[in-house]
């Protein structure tokens, strides 16, 4: 959970680790720019990224995620718009996923661009999309009723938390103010043409519903999006609404698919700098959760546990309330992630709270 998950020497840098100030872009390779945008979290930024394009004749961009729906990220844009485009329009917004930060601003980017004879349209895959409606008709993001209910079932009972995580109900809303009514589906294994050159879906799941990443083979470059990044683990949790999910052995099956691409890809990421070392960074993150799960795996053999329990041994560290729901979502996936296959037993104890232990 946002912590360094095994840094391999065999990841390399390419464009060192000097970031684009927000307002401006960075010219990685002809046709490819890198936006950075802030982010009010522990996590500060977001890497937003610029494609050369043509539709239907009209040159211009398409732009992959968009940042938090907010005013600050909006009058950023507005100084890329006029100082990095070279003069052209954006005809298309591509968002990898419903998470407030790569989807914040897509509705006003597409209405921002949109004209009558030619709509900027959204691209997003059908589970991300209908996934960030629903979470805006709920208006829960990691929050409410249900979700306090869900983190008392697995140990976090502390009023003070509870409280907390019951008075998060208007969270998502709050970063992401609204949807485009239409956009255009992406699927996996789905081939699209930006500018001159096709860019190929690939479909990951546990961080998200049905994340798209995009890979272009001519170029050798794949937009990763949430799914591989260089220095933290990437965010695998079981939320109320999936409580017997398996994110994790979603998430690292997802891993093992991106590993068939070729081992100089450069990796453009959400988050941190684009590398070299996709090959060694999956058998990183590969080797990151074997690790929590032998963890777990211990911490279950010596008595039960519930997943409150393990956040100590697994994160060692003071978390705040944000960090505590991410921290206990990760702490059930892995939990899960066992007792599906058979490696953990769990009853729930008098006060309706799931105890996970190890079979003699």
């Amino acid at each position: 959970m946002n912590a360094p998950a095994l840094a391999d020497a065999s990841i390399a840098y390419p464009y060192g680790q000097d970031q684009p100030p927000p307002g401006t872009a960075r010219a990685l390779v002809p046709g490819i720019r890198w936006v950075r945008m802030g982010l009010p979290f522990q996590l500060n930024h977001i890497n937003l990224w610029l494609l050369r394009d043509e539709i239907g004749g009209r040159a211009g961009w398409t732009v992959v995620d968009c940042g938090l729906g907010n005013d600050t990220t909006q009058q950023a844009w507005e100084q890329v718009f006029a100082t990095a485009l070279d003069g052209l329009p954006v005809l298309r917004v591509v968002v990898t996923h419903l998470h407030p930060d790569h989807i914040g601003c897509a509705a006003w980017m597409a209405e921002r661009w949109s004209t009558p004879t030619a709509p900027c349209r959204v691209w997003i895959s059908a589970g991300e999309y209908y996934g960030a409606q629903l979470a805006l008709q709920n208006n829960n993001g990691n929050g409410g009723e249900r979700a306090a209910a869900f983190l008392a079932t697995h140990g976090l009972i502390d009023t003070g938390a509870q409280d907390g995580v019951r008075k998060r109900s208007g969270y998502y809303s709050m970063l992401v103010p609204g949807l485009p009514a239409q956009h255009a589906r992406l699927i996996g294994g789905q081939v699209i043409r930006i500018g001159v050159e096709d860019w190929h879906c690939i479909a990951g799941y546990g961080h998200s519903p049905e994340h798209i990443a995009l890979h272009c083979p001519a170029r050798g470059v794949l937009i990763s999006g949430d799914m591989l990044l260089p220095r933290i683990s990437t965010n695998v949790s079981v939320a109320e609404y999936e409580p017997e999910g398996d994110p994790l052995g979603l998430y690292l099956a997802s891993l093992d698919r991106l590993r068939a691409l070729p081992a100089d890809t450069l990796v453009l990421p959400s988050h941190g700098f684009p590398f070299h070392g996709a090959h060694a960074r999956i058998d990183a993150l590969h080797a990151h959760h074997a690790d929590r799960l032998e963890v777990v795996m211990q911490a279950c053999r010596e008595r039960p546990q519930h997943a409150a329990e393990l956040l100590e041994p697994l994160f060692h560290r003071k978390l705040d309330l944000h960090q505590t729901t991410f921290a206990m979502g990760e702490a059930v996936a892995h939990l899960n992630y066992l007792w599906l296959r058979g490696r953990l037993a769990r009853e729930k104890d008098a006060q309706g709270v799931w105890m996970f232990s190890a079979p003699d």
